[in-house]
């Protein structure tokens, strides 16, 4: 007796399914290896912004002392009398207002 071997039939619907499978197997690695490499340079460049507000806000802080040291009163007034300007306390002169 001889035997005879069958083929396995599947239907086109079994077809697109295993395709579909085999499919998403192969992609799935692949789109997990890209997603975590786009991951990685984003927190790249969150980490470079960081470091660029943190130098920007040591900068602003440095600025501001400088303001504060130049708007002080004996700046001001060393600044007045090297250009020849005096404090006259006669010259005063208060404003009120009337309600």
């Amino acid at each position: 007796m001889r035997k005879t071997k069958k083929k396995l039939k599947m239907s086109k619907f079994e077809k697109l399914l295993y395709t579909l499978a085999l499919f998403l197997l192969v992609i799935s690695p692949v789109s997990i290896v890209f997603s975590k490499a786009t991951l990685s340079k984003v927190n790249f460049e969150v980490e470079k912004q960081k470091k660029e507000i943190e130098k920007q806000e040591k900068t602003n802080e440095s600025l501001a002392m400088a303001i504060n040291e130049l708007a002080s009163l004996t700046k001001i007034q060393e600044v007045a009398e090297q250009q020849g300007l005096s404090y006259n306390n006669n010259n005063i002169k208060t404003v009120t207002e009337d309600k």
